[in-house]
């Protein structure tokens, strides 16, 4: 036996989870009040710098089922709305309230700094009795003929730990850890884009309850997020395409960043006495999607499974979403084998609902006729209180906006029926960027 050998310790677990993000730190936790031995392995230590600080409504009954909405309360800048600013209507803007969506019964959100949210969360999972490692990152996995998984993995210290399990959690987000080993990761076909980020101290907010709101700009080449924070912290991100990242050339990414923020009028009358607090960072190749997201003894959740376009803030409440119905999928499948496909087929189902329902409006929601829609809303046929629904994550309940939903895209249809060339040029600048997807110039970060 060498050297390296003896230095692997061995364990067992019922349940192992990578990544202690959003993802994670929701089914671990759950897994273990159901009386579950969990282990959660995650690669850094909180608190650490991540991007996607707006949450949905839709998340608060989350918090609540995991006991952490105090926690979260204290932290988060309250968020009442968002709002739409548009260039191409003379800088006007639309603000859509969540208390005049659908249900009224979430009427705000939060937004807050990630490195203090998933620190509350994976604290949480550990209260809970979830066994968690910091700094420690998964390297290998092997299915075993036993149906148990061996996961090995590397502590920050030198060390490394091989555990057993009766079923793996592929939460490790972007990182996309069982999607790389399976080779089941594609770019999303429909849809690619890049964001460039930072975090800014004394941008211009609005007043009152107002001062939370996430704003969206619309420029030439995508869209800005303006997310107001705690302690006077305002998160600034670029969502672009690619033909628009090659020209990027020899500028540092602070630069092309302050370069599209002086090409959006609104944006830069609001950061005009600002400053920059971090060092900006970029993230390339936005959308992505896995082949599939569960085997007979693993699942894949949040964006360890897929991520598309962040316009809606959707992230988070998707990653949480998967860990609640990703409990329930594991717990049937260790306790109750004979209804594990069953369990299994509606995880599928419900993973998938969630991208499909967000995905129709970010495919086209830098199509003019589509920015129309959203700066000149219409509650007829209660469309806007379902599309209110929508941008507060109400997608996974019982609120019955989905007649009011395809009414909406009926007419979204109808108006580039009777705008043909609007609609043409629309889908013409789409399949031009879609189809200069692959073109590995256009990664630069």
């Amino acid at each position: 036996m060498d050297q390296f050998t003896q230095t692997v310790e061995r364990r067992q677990c019922d349940v192992l989870v990578i990544g202690g993000g959003p993802a994670g730190s929701t089914v671990a936790p759950l897994l273990a009040e159901k009386g579950y031995k969990v282990v959660m392995l995650e690669k850094a230590r909180h608190p650490r710098f991540h991007i996607g600080e707006s949450l949905l409504p839709a998340n608060l009954p989350l918090f609540e089922r995991l006991g952490v909405a105090d926690e979260v309360k204290a932290i988060g800048m309250e968020k009442w709305g968002a709002e739409f600013v548009s260039m191409f209507h003379d800088n006007t803007s639309q603000v859509f309230h969540f208390s005049e969506a659908w249900n009224k019964s979430m009427p705000y959100a939060y937004q807050v700094k990630r490195d203090e949210f998933d620190t509350v969360l994976i604290r949480n999972a550990a209260r809970k009795g979830v066994e968690v490692h910091e700094g420690c990152k998964a390297k290998t996995i092997d299915f075993l003929p036993d149906n148990s998984v061996a996961i090995r993995a590397a502590h920050d210290d030198g060390h490394e730990t091989e555990w057993q399990a009766r079923f793996v959690v592929d939460a490790s987000g972007r990182d996309t850890f069982l999607a790389n080993r399976f080779r089941i990761k594609h770019r999303n076909p429909k849809h690619n884009s890049s964001a460039i980020y930072g975090h800014f101290r004394n941008a211009r907010r609005h007043d009152g309850q107002a001062e939370g709101n996430i704003t969206i700009f619309w420029f030439e080449h995508g869209w800005f997020w303006f997310i107001p924070m705690m302690n006077d912290v305002t998160s600034i991100g670029m969502v672009t395409w690619p033909y628009y990242m090659k020209t990027k050339g020899e500028r540092s990414l602070e630069q092309f960043l302050r370069d599209g923020i002086a090409m959006c009028p609104a944006l830069a009358e609001r950061l005009k006495d600002s400053e920059l607090i971090n060092e900006v960072e970029a993230t390339g190749n936005f959308s992505y999607v896995s082949d599939r997201n569960h085997g007979a003894n693993y699942l894949l959740l949040g964006d360890a499974y897929a991520f598309i376009d962040p316009v809606f803030s959707s992230g988070v409440l998707l990653a949480m979403n998967s860990g609640l119905i990703g409990a329930e999928a594991i717990d049937t499948c260790l306790r109750d084998p004979a209804h594990a496909p069953a369990a299994l087929k509606r995880f599928d189902t419900l993973m998938k609902h969630g991208p499909k329902e967000f995905s129709w409006f970010i495919y086209r929601v830098t199509n003019p006729i589509m920015r129309d829609f959203f700066m000149y809303p219409k509650n007829i046929f209660r469309v806007k209180e379902a599309l209110l629904s929508v941008l507060a994550g109400d997608i996974f309940g019982k609120t019955p906006i989905w007649r009011s939903i395809w009414m909406f895209k009926f007419l979204y249809y109808f108006a580039n029926l009777i705008q043909p060339k609007r609609a043409f040029m629309g889908w013409r600048r789409r399949r031009f960027n879609i189809r200069r997807v692959d073109d590995p110039a256009m990664d630069p970060v």
